[in-house]
């Protein structure tokens, strides 16, 4: 779906200099522009880009501003670099729009209730039970089991996994693959050096504003529930343990596990391949860097300066560290 250079200026809260009927359907760089893409320009490093463009918009920060006249229609801006995100949100959230309801192909449970304005894809399966909010899209292959709840505006990719019992908060996005509900890893050693499997009676817990890259795991709560408080970032490729709890705005990046039952704070930031052991506490606002080791308790004011290493210090300790035991195996520095 296309969208006029008005509807972005009113979107964005910019001028309009040019045609403000033109439209465009996608984001480009300025150097590669054409009639059909929207461009922004605030780096002076591109601004000779802008005389011979032939996208069909320019977002261009006011000091940026030509002094002939070109091709594009231009929306000026104090600063145009801060419009990128919220460029991306105006197209995102009408390409969403074009999806419309439900396909032959697809399977609900008759006694599962679902809301207004809900697209469901092709063979996508609606247990018995199971509730989907207004305005939710079901992309096609989706699985929803039996007593699952979904609330309002959910984006729910191909692929995407939810068992039986769990929960969704509102305006929540699972990309790809992405599987909510699975068994936690318990086993129990038994005397003949065999493992016994042990039940996983409980459920995971999305807060809104959630979202989970493609291929991450979110394990179901042995007892109780798994739970992924309000505004949490999961990056792909991420393994949530039974009964963990990630509080408020955290953000984790791909490859990063998390074991059972440990508990983080909100407003953390771990990066990627970060492995976290079982049944510790992470204090709020941690910062851990990428290939970290976490194996004990984190308090706030530790973390909160930044952590590195296997297992993990306070960085500006790690890297005095580093700084030393890198040249221990260099026979003209001993």
């Amino acid at each position: 779906m296309e969208v006029s250079a008005e509807r972005i200026a009113q979107h964005l809260k910019g001028e309009i200099i040019g045609d403000p009927n033109v439209k465009v359907n996608m984001v480009a760089k300025i150097e590669t522009g054409k009639p059909n893409n929207v461009c922004i320009l605030h780096n002076p490093k591109y601004q000779n880009y802008l005389l011979t463009s032939n996208a069909g918009i320019v977002v261009v920060s006011r000091n940026l501003l030509p002094e002939q006249k070109v091709k594009p229609t231009l929306i000026v801006m104090e600063d145009a670099h801060s419009a990128f995100a919220m460029l991306l949100d105006l197209l995102n959230t009408i390409k969403k729009s074009q999806k419309k309801g439900h396909s032959l192909l697809s399977y609900r449970a008759w006694s599962s209730k679902i809301g207004k304005k809900v697209y469901i894809g092709r063979f996508s399966y609606i247990g018995s039970k199971s509730k989907v909010g207004n305005g939710c899209q079901i992309h096609p292959q989706v699985y929803i089991g039996s007593d699952v709840t979904i609330g309002e505006n959910c984006i729910l990719y191909p692929g995407v996994k939810i068992y039986d019992g769990c929960k969704v908060g509102n305006n929540c996005i699972l990309h790809a693959n992405v599987v909510i509900g699975s068994d936690g890893f318990g086993f129990a050693p038994v005397e003949d050096g065999s493992y016994k499997k042990i039940p996983q009676t409980g459920n995971v817990v999305l807060e809104d504003d959630v979202e989970i890259g493609s291929n991450t795991v979110v394990d179901r709560a042995a007892m109780g529930s798994t739970i992924v408080r309000r505004g949490v970032k999961l990056d792909n490729l991420i393994q949530i343990a039974h009964n963990v709890e990630i509080g408020e705005d955290t953000v984790i990046a791909a490859q990063t596990g998390i074991a059972g039952s440990t508990k983080v704070g909100k407003n953390c930031m771990f990066g990627g391949q970060v492995g976290i052991a079982g049944h510790i506490v992470i204090g709020d606002g941690t910062k851990i860097n990428a290939k970290s080791g976490i194996q004990g308790n984190v308090k706030s004011e530790l973390g909160q300066k930044g952590l590195m290493g296997i297992p993990a210090i306070q960085m500006t300790q790690y890297l005095k560290c580093y700084a030393k035991f890198r040249h221990l195996a260099d026979p003209e520095k001993k």
